[in-house]
Parts: structure tokens; C-alpha cells; sequence
């Protein structure tokens, strides 16, 4: 062994966990090394071309507010935008981009080489080292030390990694990328539990081999859209993605093979994701269903590699071939890159800290597909959160942590950690109880004071958010002030958009409340409301509109917070209490929550558990 630098942090892995926890750290003031298998493959998207969707957009807007990086570079490197259910209501609206995956990958190696206080090294970690429950650091192949005082796992799905489709079966990671085999063994040597999970992706195809005449045109939005409030966003020339479906010709080509299907054959043992199955998973399980959409989604502006996003497979390359040409518009489709399934290992995390910290080796930190979490937003929030707590644990300042009724990483994080996944986690809107406080457009104002606090915002981003909260102090006012006469213009305007006229002058705040009202129908009316920037209009027009609402869940929020500020005793006996169930005992004792509402929301925990453990706390302080 040899000793290469000492650094205050070391990441694994630069993947989008890994990049914005090496950024995070970095721009706190730490010394970092970012380590990862090959510099080629930074902020790799190996799946899906694609950022953002319903909740995954909310972590990207909330990656921005907290001073992290994936949203500038996706609005550096979008080929299209889209916002996605603009047909309900403001808190699942979710903005989504389509990536030039390069370009994405470029950008991003250009911030992590100029960025202060970060080395980037190209090599194969193969060991953490752990003196008496304390990270020391980690050892590469080449028996190279890496001396740190933290280390951020971010290996995603590298760790044993095994590439299947058929009958082929051999170790490696993502792209034809090869694994981090010894790892997992150094992990379980230092009492860290592991479990197997299993993810898939489509076959790539020649963009010059599809039938565009047979599909549904899926064109961008034509406004110019944007994921940060700190960034500089480049309107792009956008390019379309297309339409079409599956049929009973393809599912029978499927049923047909299904002895061949390594994930029905038993060949794959891990645990795959529930929400984005592959086509075998839904045939099978969906026998009813005639059709499954199929996305075709370019990958980049110089490449005619197109992403098949629905056809997930693992089944064998000549089954492949035939299951795509039965579909419409792909008749004579070439692929380029087969469908794979990758089985790999993860942390259980409920092993982990709410501040992601493992609580049996202090100083190791842990975030993305390495905690049973699924997609690059999910990893970036975590990496993120990562970064700044082990900076943090450093520099002796308290840990950043994000409530589940302030923001989605909040909930993603909690979830983990309390509730634990036997399946690839994704993040849903529907895992959020206060979802319409936590929306996009209010990220920056209920997490900007955090990315100052920790120094990852700058002067001038904070003067930009500070500006903007003026606003709409100021234009929320003036809507209260100003008045929409009861005339014959006014009539004729609220009649075309079918609510009934004026029956006498009103306020402009007070008419806002109407649903049929927008805040371009309120600067038809007075004019004069157009000087507020239309982010400042539309961030009014939600919150007048659901003002009731709000209001009611923030009352929600209070009380939740409430239990949240119960805290529980680090050393607290459980497993001595009486009159709590042995289940409860056994899970608080092992996952060992911070406060009474985290004890509440692990599974197996009943309320009439809580009731007994919240008078036993009380009888355990008295008692010290």
C-alpha cells in the first residue's frame, strides 16, 4: 500500500449522486477527490434520456434552491422541454426535459475540473478503511490510500454488478462498463448489510430505420421553460419524440419466449422496480392490456441513437430484434445496443442516518442507487445532501436536514431511512402528504435559505432570490389594492372565459380566487400588473387560487411538526419497555428514529405503540 493524498472528503462514484456531492463538499471548503471507474462517464445516463416528471422535476427545482448544479446543466443541454400535467392541479405540474446525453456529460465534466478544492481521479476503489468504527479512508486496486476524514458512497449500480439478457450473463456495469467487484465484500467485512436489486433498460435504436410516417408527433412547449432560478437557460432547438404502441402480434412474440426470459427462468434473483417494469413484467402481469405505449426519444443532437422508453427487456438479442419489428413505425428499426437487465448490490437503508450518514462507521456517507433508490434525480438529491452533511460533520456545523413537509428530498430521504424498500425506490407525488405546499414554483422559497446558509449559494443568487420574494411581497399588495371595475369591458371578458360578470367593482386579489381566472386575464384587466415578471404573476395566481387550502395543510404541518420535535434519547432501551408489541420493539431498536413522528411512520409501529413509548420517554428522562 501506498499513500496518495490526505483530503477532508472522498466520493466514489460520479454519477449524478456522486457529482453533486463532490461539488457540494468542495464549495464548502473541503478538500475532495471525486473517484470514479472511468472519467468518460461522468453524469452517465445509462437509462432514460431524460430529466425530470412528476416529482423528479420537484428534486430538480429543489437541487437548484439548495445551490446544487443538475438543473443548470439540463438547462444547458435540453433538446426539449415539456411541461407535464398542465391539466391538474399546480402541485403535480412537472416539468421534464429530454437531454443530449453527451452534451450533458461534457458540461458536466467541465464544472467538476474547474471547480476549486476538488481532484477528479480516474480508479477502481476496492476497500473502505475503518479503524475502530471510524472511516479512514478508502484503497484502490493499484493498493493506493486515499486518506479522508468522510466518504460519500455514490457507486450506483456498479457494485457486483451483472449485465443479463437470455442466456448471456457476465459481470459489468452500466454501457459495457466493468464492475466494482470487491467492494461489496469490504462493506459486509465492516458490518454493512446488502441486498440485491435489478434494474433494465431498452434496446437502442437507428433513428434512420424508423417509419416517423406511423407515429404520433410529441413536439416540446413552445415557451421558454427552465428547472433553475439560478442558472442561465439557452433556449435549444427542439426535437421531437414520437408515439407508438405495442400490439397482440408483440405480446405473443413475447409469451412465446418467456422460457427464455433470464427473469422468469430464475436466472435474475434481485429485486426489479415496480413502476417501471419491463415488457415481459407487463404481458404477463397485465394480460387484459391489447397495447403498452412505446416513446421513441432521441438521444442527443449528433447521434441517431434513439431510446426506446417502454420496452425495458432482458429476453434474448434475436427475441429483441422480432418484438420490435412487430410494432408499428419500427418494422425495419436496427438496433444498436440490446436491452439488459443489471443485477446489482445496495445498502439497506435503514442503516443509514436521516443525515445519510451510516450509523455503524462514522464518517461514512452513502447516496443514490447505493441506498435501493431509482433515477438520476433521486441520486442527485441525495449526493447533494450527502455533500453538505459530511462538509458539515467536518467543519463542526449541524447536518442539513430536510423535513418531509418542506421538501421532497425531505420525503425521499425519509423514507429510506424509516420505512426502508424492498423494491427500487421511485419518488411520487403521491408519497408526499403536504404536496401542494411543496410545488416547483415555490422551491427557491422554501429551500434557498438553506443553499445560503451552507454557503453554496452566491452573493448574486441570493440578491436574485432576495429581489424576487420583494416582488411578490409588492405585487400581492398591489393585487389587494387595486380594483377590476363592474363595466362593460370587464363583463365582456370574464362572459368569454364562461364565469359570471361583476356584480359590483372588486379587488383584483379577490377576483384571482376565481378558478376560470389566470393571471393573463388579470393583466387584460389592468394592465399595469404586467411590470412583475411572469414568474412573480403565476407564483401569485397559485397561491390566491389555493390560499384556503394552503392554509389548511400548512395548520397540517404544524402538527406534524410537532411529533417531529419529540425527540427520543440516542440511548433509549426498547427492547426493555413493556407494553409496546415485540414487532415495534424490535424495529425501533434497530432502525432507532430520531423523534416520535419517525418512529410512527416505521412500518409495524401501531399508534397505541406510540402512546405507551411517548410516556415511557417521558418516565426515561425523569429517570436520568
Amino acid at each position: 500500500m501506498f499513500s496518495k493524498k490526505n483530503y477532508d472528503v472522498v466520493v466514489v462514484g460520479a454519477g449524478h449522486a456522486g457529482v453533486e456531492a463532490a461539488l457540494a463538499s468542495s464549495r464548502m471548503g473541503c478538500k475532495t477527490a471525486m473517484l470514479t471507474l472511468n472519467l468518460d462517464n461522468i453524469a452517465l445516463m445509462p437509462c432514460n434520456p431524460s430529466i425530470g416528471g412528476p416529482a423528479k422535476g420537484h428534486v430538480v427545482y429543489e437541487i437548484d434552491a439548495l445551490g446544487g448544479e443538475m438543473a443548470k446543466l439540463i438547462d444547458r443541454s435540453y433538446i426539449q422541454m415539456r411541461m407535464l400535467n398542465k391539466s391538474k392541479g399546480p402541485a403535480v405540474y412537472a416539468l421534464r426535459a429530454q437531454a443530449d446525453k453527451k452534451l450533458y456529460q461534457q458540461l458536466t465534466k467541465k464544472v467538476i475540473e474547474n471547480q476549486d478544492n476538488l481532484d477528479l481521479i480516474q480508479t477502481l476503489v476496492d476497500e473502505i478503511v475503518v479503524e475502530d468504527g471510524e472511516i479512514k479512508g478508502v484503497l484502490s486496486n493499484s493498493k493506493a490510500f486515499y486518506g479522508a476524514n468522510a466518504v460519500i458512497l455514490a457507486t450506483g449500480t456498479y457494485l457486483r454488478g451483472r449485465i443479463i439478457y437470455g442466456d448471456v450473463a457476465f459481470s459489468g456495469g452500466p454501457n459495457g462498463q466493468f464492475a466494482a467487484k470487491k467492494l461489496s465484500d469490504s462493506l459486509i467485512k465492516n458490518g454493512v448489510e446488502l441486498e440485491r436489486f435489478k434494474t433494465g433498460t431498452p434496446p437502442r435504436i437507428n433513428g434512420k430505420t424508423i417509419d416517423y410516417s406511423k407515429l404520433i408527433y410529441q413536439p416540446g412547449d413552445d415557451e421558454n421553460l427552465s428547472f433553475s432560478n439560478y442558472g442561465s437557460n439557452i433556449p435549444s432547438r427542439q426535437l421531437p419524440c414520437w408515439l407508438t404502441f405495442t400490439n397482440e402480434e408483440t405480446h405473443q412474440i413475447i409469451r412465446n419466449n418467456l422460457d427464455r426470459s433470464p427473469l422468469y427462468g430464475g436466472v435474475i434473483e434481485g429485486t426489479g422496480p415496480r413502476y417501471c417494469p419491463s415488457i415481459e413484467d407487463k404481458v404477463v402481469k397485465f394480460p387484459d392490456r391489447t397495447r403498452h405505449q412505446i416513446f421513441l426519444e432521441p438521444e442527443g443532437y449528433n447521434t441517431e441513437e434513439v431510446y426506446v422508453n417502454g420496452l425495458s427487456t432482458s429476453l434474448p438479442e434475436d427475441v429483441q430484434w422480432e418484438m420490435l419489428r412487430s410494432i408499428p413505425g419500427l418494422e425495419k428499426a436496427e438496433i444498436m445496443r440490446v436491452g439488459y437487465a443489471i443485477e446489482y448490490d445496495y445498502i439497506i437503508p435503514t442503516q443509514m442516518d436521516i443525515t445519510l450518514e451510516t450509523k455503524k462507521i462514522s464518517g461514512l456517507f452513502a447516496a443514490g442507487q447505493i441506498n435501493g433508490s431509482s433515477g438520476y434525480e433521486e441520486a442527485a438529491g441525495q449526493g447533494l445532501i450527502a455533500g453538505i452533511n459530511a462538509a458539515a460533520k467536518i467543519q463542526g456545523k449541524e447536518p442539513l436536514v430536510l423535513k418531509r413537509s418542506e421538501a421532497y428530498i425531505g420525503v425521499l430521504i425519509d423514507d429510506l431511512i424509516i420505512k426502508g424498500t424492498n423494491e427500487p425506490y421511485r419518488l411520487m407525488t403521491s408519497r408526499a402528504e403536504y404536496r401542494l405546499v411543496l410545488r416547483q414554483d415555490n422551491a427557491d422559497l422554501r429551500l434557498s435559505k438553506y443553499g445560503r446558509k451552507y454557503g453554496l449559494l452566491s452573493d448574486i443568487d441570493w440578491a436574485k432570490f432576495e429581489k424576487k420574494k420583494q416582488n411578490i411581497k409588492e405585487a400581492k399588495e398591489w393585487l389587494k389594492n387595486n380594483m377590476v371595475i363592474a363595466n362593460e369591458k370587464s363583463d365582456n371578458i370574464l362572459q368569454e372565459i364562461g364565469t359570471s360578470r361583476l356584480k359590483e367593482s372588486t379587488t383584483a386579489y379577490q377576483l384571482f380566487k376565481r378558478p376560470e381566472v389566470t393571471e393573463k386575464i388579470i393583466s387584460t384587466l389592468l394592465p399595469e400588473f404586467r411590470s412583475w415578471p411572469s414568474v412573480v404573476r403565476n407564483q401569485l395566481e397559485i397561491e390566491i387560487k389555493y390560499e384556503g387550502y394552503i392554509d389548511k395543510q400548512q395548520k397540517a404541518i404544524e402538527k406534524f411538526n410537532r411529533l417531529e420535535e419529540k425527540r427520543i434519547p440516542k440511548d433509549f432501551p426498547y427492547l426493555t419497555q413493556k407494553g409496546i408489541s415485540t414487532e415495534a420493539r424490535e424495529k425501533l431498536d434497530k432502525i432507532r428514529p430520531k423523534s416520535i413522528g419517525q418512529a410512527a411512520r416505521i412500518s409495524g409501529v401501531s399508534p397505541a405503540d406510540i402512546a405507551v413509548l411517548m410516556v415511557q420517554i417521558e418516565t426515561y428522562r425523569g429517570q436520568k
